[in-house]
């Protein structure tokens, strides 16, 4: 069997080498008759385009590097999805890596990334070094931080407007009439929950109050629940918490009704933050602050593509609004309205 050649596909379909080329380019322009020859041709030659070789030549791969490190949350699977749907619709193949939070790691997967020639990469709750970023930036790669950022500004980022976020929690809670409110966040190096974590005591502060209780529960399931169970161990326990995120809220709650026989909401109101599917079970009816997924990947799209064409565009922190949710995991304040 002989390799089929795009000429061969060309002169089947009477067309042009270059007509056959811009067919199956992504982006490129063909008309609807000409697609339609040059498809039919390939398919009854056995044709299939050589995307290596093509890469070679024009100095793309059309692959885009994912990186994640947490599966566990709801969140970020489906953030995933539609990050790779939406970047193949764009043309482009995507190579999913999973990195821990520690430095080693993540500058390994990077290192990794670099080495396929990537055009670009999307790190997802993945903290990056400035070091790694500049390597990056030497190598000609765009980075688009995804639900973090970092102090210093070479990248674009896109994440909710978790300080804010926070604030909205706390003003609901004091609204609620709670007075011994509790804080449980995440991993301490990350953006994200050092956002929410300032946000939220800075809307107790405005109340003029301050955290009752605080703990952080890494992002992890089981260590949430072990910070809940120590925190609400005595009868002097909070009488409500702001979770960082819904995966650990969802485990908090099972740790206060099942284990410690305490009511949600009528002893301890729990918010959450994502709206991941299951925080709208009837099992947990979960108060939480929505990440809009759709609109965040909608703009950290954007933002590579830009910067891929034009390496010149200058980088962006976007902060999409998060708006509360209100179910019945915690008490609704009289008169609030959303």
């Amino acid at each position: 069997m002989t390799k089929i050649t795009s000429l061969q596909v060309a002169k089947r379909a009477g067309v042009s080498q270059s007509a056959v080329s811009r067919v199956f380019t992504a982006g490129a322009s063909a008309s609807k008759k000409t697609a339609l020859k040059v498809r039919e041709a390939a398919q009854e030659l056995g044709y299939r385009p050589n995307v290596i070789a093509r890469s070679l030549i024009t100095g793309k791969s059309r692959i885009i590097g994912l990186v994640v490190a947490y599966l566990d949350n709801y969140f970020y699977p489906a953030a995933l999805e539609k990050l790779s749907n939406a970047l193949q619709k764009k043309g482009y193949h995507v190579l999913v890596f999973m990195a821990s939070n520690d430095h080693q790691s993540t500058e390994q997967v990077i290192e990794e990334l670099l080495d396929y020639q990537v055009d670009g990469i999307i790190t997802a709750s993945v903290g990056i070094s400035n070091d790694l970023t500049a390597r990056c930036e030497v190598a000609g790669v765009p980075v688009v931080l995804f639900n973090r950022t970092q102090d210093r500004k070479s990248h674009s980022a896109v994440t909710s407007d978790n300080f804010q976020g926070g604030k909205t929690a706390a003003h609901f809670l004091i609204k609620g009439g709670h007075k011994r409110i509790a804080y449980i966040g995440g991993w301490a190096g990350a953006s994200t929950q050092r956002d929410r974590e300032a946000g939220f005591k800075d809307g107790l502060v405005e109340a003029g109050t301050r955290l009752f209780a605080h703990a952080l529960g890494e992002f992890s399931i089981d260590r949430a629940k072990k910070v809940a169970r120590d925190m609400f161990a005595n009868s002097n326990h909070p009488d409500a918490v702001f979770v960082a995120t819904d995966h650990m809220a969802l485990a908090v709650m099972d740790v206060l009704r099942s284990e410690l026989g305490l009511n949600v909401p009528d002893e301890v109101s729990v918010i959450g933050y994502d709206d991941v599917p299951p925080a709208s079970w009837a099992a947990y009816d979960l108060t939480t602050l929505r990440q809009r997924s759709n609109l965040m990947v909608a703009q950290a799209v954007e933002l590579l593509i830009n910067k891929i064409s034009d390496p010149k565009v200058e980088p962006q922190h976007v902060k999409v609004s998060s708006p509360l949710i209100v179910r019945g995991s915690a008490k609704i304040p009289k008169g609030w309205s959303t």
